[in-house]
């Protein structure tokens, strides 16, 4: 049973089944499965993909510059947790958006010491805007913050239920790992997390569990003890 966690969300999972915009029926799905995770005694913060929105990347071929889109990526990721914060707070869930870059009024600047307060008196805190700096993933930026308010795991929740061999919807002979080291994870290039991801986690260390969050009850699953998904570990 793990008592604190750091949840990452691909802004895919927000879009719902089109993985785009921000839709209203997958908010409220996960702001719920986070509330009750609460409720039963779990400090959650969570960091936000933006992917659903705008992905840095994508605007290196839309001709805009890789720094200038990445802070257009990390805009993106406020914008989420503004509105995965807003659904939790309308389920009486006390919830604040911290981010790396001053962004006062819309949301507070970061410091783990107020993150962390928030923790431990059952409030949930989103941690936007990646890392503050181009060249991070957000997964990066999830596994630093895991580290740094001490969480007891990293859980990435995704469309698929685990790390596969392959792209299991690309390749239909894809085997699922049920567990694989930190170490065979970036020897073997997997993708689910980028290599600075698997990295820092391992120096933690801090384990990773790489979930279906788009099944209900899955996130109670996982920080109950339960085997779900694929555990990565040191």
């Amino acid at each position: 049973m793990y008592k604190r966690a750091l949840l990452k969300l691909s802004g895919e999972s927000l879009g719902g089944p089109a993985g785009k915009g921000l839709d209203v029926e997958s908010l409220n799905g996960f702001a719920e499965e986070i509330a009750q995770a609460v409720k039963n005694g779990h400090q959650i913060a969570t960091v936000n993909g933006g992917g659903n929105i705008f992905r840095g990347l994508q605007g290196v071929g839309k001709g805009f510059d890789r720094v200038v889109g990445d802070r257009m990526g990390m805009l993106a990721t406020v914008i989420n947790s503004l509105a995965l914060a807003g659904a939790l707070k309308g389920l009486g869930i006390e919830a604040e958006v911290f981010t790396a870059t001053p962004m006062e009024p819309l949301a507070r600047y970061y410091n783990r010491d107020n993150a962390v307060a928030l923790l431990e008196r059952g409030g949930v805190a989103f941690i936007a805007g990646g890392t503050g700096s181009p060249f991070f993933t957000t997964d990066s930026g999830a596994a630093l913050r895991a580290l740094e308010t001490g969480a007891d795991v990293l859980l990435k929740g995704t469309r698929v239920d685990g790390v596969y061999t392959a792209d299991p919807e690309k390749d239909p002979s894809a085997v699922k790992y049920e567990s694989l080291s930190f170490a065979k994870a970036m020897a073997d290039h997997l993708k689910v997390m980028d290599q600075t991801a698997y990295a820092l986690c391992e120096q933690g260390p801090v384990p990773v569990i790489v979930f279906d969050i788009s099944r209900k009850g899955n996130l109670a699953r996982v920080l109950g003890g339960e085997s779900v998904g694929t555990l990565v570990h040191a």
